[in-house]
């Protein structure tokens, strides 16, 4: 017999504080013990019995006061959860073997895993937040979303004022020249530049240096970067000089001016940081003010990282019309944007929202498109761009100018009514303009004209100029009297964000959401290969540097990282990552995309040779023979990736280096493709690990004989590298094989095995089946091969959790679906096909999955039996190709019993959750919001939630519904000068995780709370389904391999509220090719909600309060510099003491500047 040992996972739970006020009450009573002197002839401090029973007495009044409190302290488990098998004892002890009720049992490395969670770091969720004037949530309630004729202002009201009210205090206006640039759009990057941009730099160097009052705005700094990298020395000076001198304004200054909905954090922040390090590099300025006229509606994460980054106010544009009608009915268009969860104003930043239907000229200059269309000098006649309301401007000369200023100053006036300052804001562009001399001429000269009119009438009272965006907050501030960025007296406050966006009548943009959700899906990947690449650059040039090696690594890969982190920030354009972009100029982004993640996996693999060397003497780098092969590889940019195949032989082990790119240790199951089903997988040190055998399918019902999934379980250190070793074998008991069901239904199809999987067929029946692991049971209808039902292991029901696919038409009528519109048909009809599905049902001891195969799409839900994080929630791969569709949007619906009633939650853009409720006054569309990575909904029990791999459209229209649009192909332009539909579908795999958690008992969810928090076991889904776990084989060499090791760079385990964004070397000022010494570490802080039930997680996992030391952080490195910086990097605070720790808030990011080596 084997050691009859029970398996066990000791899960240790700190309950925080009954832990210290039972260890306090003892240590008062033992206190007390040792003091009596009665004691002490006692055989030399023995208790007496009487003590001790005392002591038991005073531990059961605890205990029952304990009791008492459950109810506040119920999610401060203060037990041991056991993470034990089902009674079943293996009968060797190692081997795996299935238990009596069928779910397999398996080996495991014993590691206990505690979960200690402190309640100051719970409290954050549960708080009561700042209050603020206008709550968007609560505005959408309020407003009716009529489309009522305002007259000449058609979505707005008949603005009138008294003409004396500037005689006390005359208005300031500030006329604001700009250039909208799209990254690609119509045009590529490239043709842009060449046909229009370049020309606009050149032009606005000469044209501007002509008078010093003329001003300007640029916020695309992609497009400058690459101006300035042609431009000679005196160009270059020249343009510093304009914008040193305040003529020219950098805004916002990141590489794109980014799309806000589909976006992640991650991204938003490396964008802006690319911008404001290229201008503190070459310009040496800081912007300070935000400039986003084009996204299609605005996200509050963009208000809290522009604040981070040290900005002192923004401007946003694409808002509803009724929101625009009701801000500036109430004077609202100006606030200060705060975040939901800020219970003071630490996240304040003042905002300007635009009032009207444009940025273009007619509908900036004031409430009347056909007056100010008039003010819109490139329409002179004669030239190609005219004014649609049919009245043309007209050169400003003698005889007419006093007419014409005091037109267009009664616009002014009237703009300015909105606004509770006598300053006004007055753009002057749109889009690709001041391309040419001529234009620079027709504006500034017929404007200077008009101004010089109107300051030298004072009976106008009027102060007119041209200016900077700057310029304009400043003298708000100014007549205000307050600092910059501070609120002025009565200004309102405002929490929340602006989706869905409609721009007229019921055309609310949230088409685009989804489109093209391949590139949505690559952008992802990419970001994550960025993260990867950037920690293990930065790490292995520190550890390169500590060991006096520098000169031997490929320090050179920074030019990879740079050309990746560009190719990322430039896909988040608001033409970009939104799949709004022409089809050319699509596939321009897709081969830049590919191009970057080969670049990347480049880095990750030279950075990777470096640090598994077990001797770093013998570390030679060789440029043209790669240590390690990639993961996996794409054969063109719009093909999804192919596992690298693994080749075992005779000769010797094969070895495989796994890197895991989340910030904790990580339990889960790893596959890989091998050429044999002759495998035995060893851990560095030699032991067996169960393997899991699986075939690869050539169709639905064939299996290929090309090669094997090999699929283990394995424990990897945080942000580390370990190593594995892979051996062709003859059978071993450690390897298992799945066992493979084909629900086939009978016309004729036949099952294809290869030798030696197991594969069974039979007819399918409507009966429901299951497939289960330790964690999870899971039913799945015999009709559809559909997810029914979800039982978690210690609930006593299942629980209904049903998946349904849908489709969406588009209208008859002559507005219909596009890139960016969605116009669907009226409600979703069930998807349909003639013949069933074939449905296969795979089974083994670390994961389970049924695969249900239907016409334009194929959908896969795996489970791993493994503890924690990687077996709690369902893997859920929906494979779509709608490539013979028309006008269709295919949708996957999630039908469950929770009772949300009209509320649900999508996160905004990866970083924080935003409650959302369906209204019924409005039209289907615009209940849908972005989905970037997560959304859920719940009710006093449960909790859904549909974890996103990429960003896609999301709704919830029913209670108990949530339903995310997979694809769209529409056949027509929708009118907003794309001019194409969206018929470049390609096969596209979108992934998710599905996770269902329990409410402890006795905390009921207040769903009235402007703020919702993911628990921590979400948290960690979110980041094991965005990072996944690369495996990469060394290539076999003649010479033999050196020694390689597992490489785990943290000391110990951060605390598990963080997240490390990013470790990204700086750029170093002289050498564009290599990296300084300096390395920028990004954290953020997440918000907790504790009042979920938590499993184990399957690694150590504690809370800190906020604090880390960041000395004894990194492994065998020293930390030579520790200073707090904005978040772009351009502000730096004095450097701490290095040994000290750092703090932060829930939800904060903060950046420091690391010297490590």
């Amino acid at each position: 017999m084997g050691s009859r040992m029970k398996l066990k996972k000791q899960v240790t739970v700190c309950g925080g504080a009954i832990f210290c006020v039972a260890v306090f009450s003892l240590y008062l009573m033992l206190d007390r013990v040792q003091h009596d002197p009665a004691s002490r002839q006692n055989g030399g401090g023995n208790f007496p019995r009487s003590q001790i029973s005392v002591l038991q007495n005073r531990i059961e009044q605890l205990e029952q006061l304990l009791e008492e409190n459950h109810q506040i302290i119920s999610h401060i488990k203060d037990s041991v959860l056991e993470l034990t098998d089902t009674g079943a004892v293996p009968p060797s002890g190692q081997l795996p073997f299935r238990s009596a009720n069928g779910s397999w049992v398996l080996p495991f490395d014993g590691h206990p895993t505690f979960l200690s969670v402190k309640p100051q770091d719970c409290q954050f969720a549960q708080g009561r937040h700042g209050h603020t004037d206008l709550q968007m949530l609560d505005i959408y309630s309020l407003l009716k979303f009529d489309n009522v004729d305002g007259g000449v202002w058609k979505q707005g009201f008949e603005i009138t004022y008294e003409p004396e009210a500037w005689d006390n205090e005359p208005l300031q206006v500030f006329v604001v020249p700009h250039s909208h640039n799209d990254p690609g759009w119509i045009k590529t990057f490239d043709k842009y530049y060449t046909d229009q941009t370049q020309h606009i730099f050149n032009n606005m160097l000469v044209k501007l240096t002509e008078d010093p009052r003329r001003k300007f705005i640029w916020s695309e700094i992609s497009f400058f970067a690459k101006w300035w990298e042609s431009a000679d020395m005196h160009k270059q000076e020249a343009m510093r000089k304009l914008i040193l001198g305040g003529q020219l304004e950098m805004v916002t200054g990141g590489w794109v001016m980014t799309d806000e909905a589909n976006v992640h954090y991650f991204a938003m922040i490396d964008q802006l940081i690319e911008g404001h390090q290229w201008l503190e590099k070459n310009v040496g300025v800081t912007p300070q003010s935000g400039w986003a006229v084009d996204p299609f509606g605005h996200s509050a994460t963009m208000a809290y990282l522009l604040k981070r980054a040290n900005l002192t106010s923004m401007l946003i544009q694409r808002v509803h019309y009724s929101i625009k009608k009701h801000f500036a009915s109430s004077r609202s268009l100006e606030f200060m944007w705060r975040q939901s969860w800020d219970q003071e104003s630490g996240t304040d930043i003042f905002c300007h929202m635009m009032p009207f239907y444009s940025y273009d000229v007619p509908h900036t200059c004031g409430p009347d498109p056909k007056i100010c269309c008039q003010f819109d000098f490139k329409r002179l006649p004669g030239g190609r761009v005219n004014c649609p309301w049919k009245v043309p401007p007209r050169a400003v000369v003698e005889a007419n100018v006093a007419e014409r200023a005091h037109l267009l100053l009664d616009q002014y006036r009237k703009k300015s009514k909105l606004f509770r300052s006598k300053v006004v804001l007055i753009p002057l562009g749109d889009d690709f303009r001041y391309d040419k001399a001529l234009e620079w001429d027709q504006q500034y000269l017929n404007y200077q004209r008009l101004f010089d009119y109107m300051n030298s009438h004072s009976e106008m009272h009027v102060q007119a100029q041209f200016g900077t965006l700057t310029d304009y907050f400043t003298a708000v501030y100014k007549a205000n009297g307050v600092p910059q960025g501070v609120r002025p007296p009565e200004y309102p406050v405002l929490s929340g964000d602006f989706f869905a966006y409609a721009d007229r009548e019921d055309h609310y943009w949230s088409g685009y959401y989804t489109s093209r959700p391949f590139y949505k899906s690559m952008d992802r990947v990419l970001e994550s290969h960025l993260r990867g690449a950037e920690i293990l650059f930065s790490l292995a040039v520190a550890h390169a540097r500590h060991a006096g090696m520098e000169g031997r690594y490929p320090t050179s890969d920074y030019t990879l990282l740079t050309d990746a982190r560009r190719t990322v920030a430039l896909f988040q354009h608001h033409d970009a990552i939104t799949g709004t972009a022409k089809e050319n100029v699509v596939i321009d982004y897709g081969n830049r995309l590919l191009r970057s993640l080969q670049g990347l996996k480049r880095v990750i693999i030279n950075a990777a040779h470096f640090l598994v060397m077990k001797n770093k003497d013998v570390y030679r780098f060789y440029q043209t023979e790669p240590f390690l092969e990639t993961d996996d590889g794409r054969a063109t940019q719009d093909s999804l990736p192919q596992r690298t195949l693994i080749e075992l032989d005779q000769s010797g082990p094969r070895y495989l280096v796994l890197f895991n790119p989340v910030e904790q240790d990580r339990l889960c199951v790893v596959t890989v493709l091998v050429n044999s089903v002759r495998v035995r997988v060893l851990t560095e040190d030699g032991q067996t690990l169960p393997v899991q055998l699986s075939a690869q399918w050539s169709s639905a019902s064939q299996m290929s004989a090309e090669g094997f999934q090999a699929s283990f379980m394995v424990r990897l250190p945080a942000l580390g590298l370990a190593v594995f070793h892979l051996y062709d074998s003859a059978d071993t008991p450690m390897t298992l094989r799945s066992e493979t069901l084909l629900r086939l239904t009978g016309q004729g199809q036949t099952a294809h095995a290869v030798d030696p999987l197991p594969l069974r067929s039979q007819t399918a029946d409507p009966q429901l089946f299951y497939i289960s692991t330790q964690s999870l049971t899971l039913g799945f209808s015999g009709t559809t091969g559909l997810l029914e039902s979800i039982h978690r292991k210690d609930d006593p029901q299942e629980v209904k959790v049903q998946i349904q696919f849908v489709t969406y038409g588009t209208r008859s009528s002559k507005d219909k679906s596009g890139a960016y519109l969605f116009l669907p048909d009226g409600k979703a009809k069930p998807y349909s096909q003639k013949e069933p599905p074939v449905v296969r049902v795979v089974e083994g001891p670390l994961f389970s999955e049924v695969v249900a195969m239907y016409q334009h799409f194929q959908q896969t839900i795996r489970i791993h039996n493994v503890p924690g994080v990687d077996g709690l929630s369902l893997d859920v791969t929906t494979m779509v190709d709608i490539r013979e569709q028309s006008n269709k949007e295919l949708a996957m619906r999630l039908v469950t019993d929770i009772q949300n009633d009209d509320t649900f939650y999508t996160d905004l853009n990866g970083f924080q959750m935003q409650p959302r409720r369906h209204f019924l006054k409005l039209p289907l569309q615009a209940n849908f919001y972005p989905m970037p990575s997560q959304a859920y909904i719940q009710d006093s029990h449960l909790r859904l939630t549909l974890h996103s791999a990429q960003a896609l459209g999301v709704t919830s229209l029913e209670s108990g519904q949530l339903e995310v649009i997979l694809d769209r192909r529409l056949m027509q332009d929708d009118n907003r000068g794309l001019g194409q539909g969206l018929k470049d579908n390609k096969k596209t795999a979108n992934r998710f995780r599905l996770l269902l958690e329990r409410r402890s008992t006795g905390n009921k969810v207040v769903d009235s709370r402007p703020t919702s928090f993911p628990s921590l076991l979400s948290h960690m889904t979110s980041a094991i389904l965005n990072h996944e776990v690369l495996a990469l084989p060394v290539l076999p060499k003649k010479r033999g391999i050196p020694p390689l090791h597992t490489f785990t760079p943290l000391m110990g385990a951060l605390p598990c509220d963080f997240h490390v964004l990013n470790l990204r070397s700086v750029q170093h000022q002289q050498d564009t090719h290599s990296p300084s010494p300096y390395t920028a570490l990004i954290l953020h802080r997440k918000g907790l909600d504790c009042d979920l039930e938590t499993p184990n997680p399957g690694f150590n996992c504690t809370t800190s309060k906020g604090q880390l030391g960041v000395s004894s952080l990194f492994r065998n490195l020293d930390l030579q510099l520790l200073q707090p910086v904005s978040l772009s990097l351009m502000y730096s605070s004095p450097p701490l003491a290095n040994d000290s720790s750092i703090s932060l808030e829930p939800m904060e990011i903060s950046a420091f500047r690391l010297k490590l080596r």
